[in-house]
């Protein structure tokens, strides 16, 4: 047999048993050998059964590949008997083997092997054939090469799939051309054709022009099918706009067009990509009111949508579903759950559904791998998570750049700087070249443990590759310079990021003033909260874009408030502190000691026993090191007794 030979044709040769004289073989068998023989034997066969019979024989003694033109010479035959699916299943061995052997592009090849058959045999509707050949196997631009090769305009079907072709490319400027080109030659468009340029326009976001499209069909009789809607209904969900995509539901049932199974898994993903999932549950009860049957795919998207909503038992139950539909999970519908368990915190669950695919002969993939490595990292399981690395590689499990990536930043939190740099290595053994995400999370990793130099050394690697720094590298070296009392080269850093173009975000901000705030400059570091959250003293403001993306967070009012305490300016800091609370933060026991410290330095006596009685009112338990600081406050000020229950408390409390 052929390697060329698809196992496909051969289960189509299979099904046919036709007989074949011992006359025809015998006046053939002399000359067999030779392909100018055997193309003009199959050409004068009496039926396509024959040739096709004929062809099978052949292929089983010689290498066809290296005579197309008796591929030719079937194919033809075939089509001109209408066997069009046999023909298109010969059409693709052809290409295949064309696109092996030769050097110019494969629509030239076969067109012209296809064109030079010299029988009253030969049949135009061979082009059409090929046209539906190159776009099912994703060569739209050879489909579209054959299409105006042609000269004539094919067949209605064949150039619905050139336009299909180009949809799925993306390459609508395209589509658009070879429709104005199909209509200027004759074409009567049918509702494939509509749904091909609705389909077009909806991956476009253009749905002004896709509802014009729908209008039209109806203006010129052409009725919308389901598949038509259900496109329509999954370009707006894909945007979001649900409404648009309930509204088109209820027409489409009002049109008497049943939604189908397609339709009804479409309208519920679109509700669970916006979190809206008893919708998609109550439509999940109406798609089983209508008779129609869930699949995989159905369970996947609900599954997922009440995972994402932390609705695990919910989502656990369909689980239970799936076994009485009779419909088996997927890797899709475990990797779901296992991360929603994952996030949920509850790694036990997760690690036992792993356990379980196994029972199912379903094999984890690397994102199942990748879940679950992050979840055990995330609680500092760094052992389970390395041992699930080493499973991967004894599973035949590509790990891929996101599980790398995750396992450094496990031992990069941990300050092992030693194993993360011994995963990286191993990424880069296996070919995968380190990313933005594993520099950045390398360079964090050493400004926590305080290791600037070799942080410097990523960053000016990063650049000698080409990778450019991101927002969360420069933040990362930002701060850890500031912390290194290099104050120079952390400002140096940040301007560096703002002429790159990168945009700071809340933590660089963070950052900065907390650093400043450390070396005592009190006055620039509020200057700078001030101009970043829009509270400009001189009256300015910035747009709403800039204030939403600096809305101050915890660690940046407690540098103020700790800088202003300590800079002897406690009305500011407390004015800080009232605004932190107005903005829906909420004081930690640090800021409590912060500002509690500053009002003893402030011989506010008062305002301490107010903040006092505070921590109590806002349900924050005081620890030692709040008993502490009031001890030691009340001692200094005098006030013996109150020093004295502090400490009392102190004893009692739980450290």
């Amino acid at each position: 047999m052929s390697k060329s030979f698809s196992p496909k044709s051969r289960r189509i040769y299979a099904k046919h048993s036709s007989f074949i004289s011992r006359k025809l073989f015998s006046s053939q068998s002399s000359s067999s050998s030779s392909p100018s023989n055997l193309t003009n034997s199959i050409l004068t066969c009496t039926t396509a059964n024959q040739a096709l019979e004929l062809f099978h024989s052949a292929s089983l003694r010689t290498d066809l590949t290296k005579n197309p033109h008796i591929y030719s010479a079937i194919i033809h035959v075939l089509t001109g008997a209408k066997l069009y699916t046999r023909a298109r299943c010969l059409m693709k061995d052809l290409i295949q083997c064309l696109q092996k052997s030769r050097r110019s592009r494969v629509c030239c090849s076969v067109f012209n092997v296809l064109n030079g058959l010299e029988s009253s045999k030969f049949t135009p509707s061979v082009f059409r054939v090929l046209i539906i050949a190159f776009s099912e196997m994703g060569l739209a631009e050879e489909a579209l090469w054959v299409y105006y090769k042609m000269g004539v305009l094919p067949a209605i079907q064949a150039c619905n799939m050139v336009l299909n072709g180009l949809v799925k490319k993306g390459m609508f400027d395209l589509m658009w051309k070879v429709y104005g080109d199909m209509i200027a030659r004759g074409a009567s468009p049918n509702v494939v054709t509509y749904g091909t340029l609705i389909d077009g326009c909806c991956r476009q976001g253009d749905f002004l022009k896709a509802f014009k499209l729908f209008d039209e069909m109806i203006e010129t009789k052409i009725f919308p099918t389901v598949m038509i809607y259900t496109i329509l209904i999954r370009g707006l969900c894909g945007e979001s706009r649900i409404s648009e995509a309930e509204s088109m539901f209820r027409t489409m049932r009002n049109s008497g067009v049943p939604p189908n199974l397609y339709t009804y898994n479409t309208m519920m993903d679109g509700y669970c990509k916006i979190a809206q999932v008893k919708k998609a549950l109550k439509l999940y009860q109406e798609m089983l009111g209508d008779g129609l049957l869930p699949n995989v795919v159905t369970f996947g998207i609900l599954i997922d949508g009440l995972c994402k909503t932390d609705e695990m038992v919910s989502a656990t139950k369909f689980l239970v579903d799936m076994a009485k539909f009779g419909v088996p999970p997927n890797i899709f519908v475990y990797n779901c759950l296992i991360d929603g368990y994952c996030k949920a915190g509850n790694l036990s669950d997760a690690l036992n559904l792993h356990s379980d695919i196994g029972k199912y002969k379903i094999l984890p993939d690397v994102f199942t791998y990748s879940i679950l490595i992050k979840g055990l990292c995330g609680v500092g399981r760094m052992d389970e998570a390395d041992g699930l690395l080493q499973e991967m590689k004894k599973n035949g499990v590509p790990a891929n750049a996101v599980t790398y990536n995750t396992l450094i930043d496990g031992y990069c939190k941990e300050g092992n700087m030693e194993k993360a740099l011994e995963v990286c290595s191993q990424m880069t053994e296996k070919g995968i070249e380190p990313n933005i995400i594993t520099f950045s999370t390398l360079i964090d990793g050493y400004c926590k443990v305080g290791k600037m130099e070799v942080s410097m050394g990523l960053y000016n690697e990063m650049v000698i590759k080409g990778i450019l720094p991101d927002v969360v590298a420069y933040t990362a070296l930002i701060d850890g310079h500031f912390k290194d009392g290099n104050t120079k080269e952390a400002f140096q850093l940040h301007k560096e990021m703002q002429e790159a173009g990168l945009r700071p975000n809340v933590f660089t901000l963070s950052c900065i003033i907390n650093g400043l705030c450390k070396e005592g400059r009190i006055k620039g570091a509020v200057k700078l909260f001030l101009e970043k959250t829009g509270n400009h003293t001189t009256g300015s403001k910035i747009n709403e874009v800039d204030r939403s993306s600096y809305s101050p967070n915890h660690v940046i009012y407690t540098a103020l408030i700790q800088g202003l305490c300590t800079d002897g300016r406690i009305f500011r800091a407390s004015k800080f502190f009232s605004d932190m609370r107005r903005s829906g933060l909420r004081p930690d026991v640090f800021t409590y000691i912060v500002i509690i410290q500053g009002h003893f330095l402030a011989k506010l006596l008062r305002d301490v026993m107010m903040l006092q009685a505070d921590i109590l009112k806002m349900g924050i338990i005081p620890n030692n090191g709040i008993y502490w600081v009031l001890a030691k406050g009340y001692k200094e000020s005098g006030y013996l007794k109150s020093a004295l229950r502090c400490v009392e408390d102190l004893s009692g409390a739980d450290i």
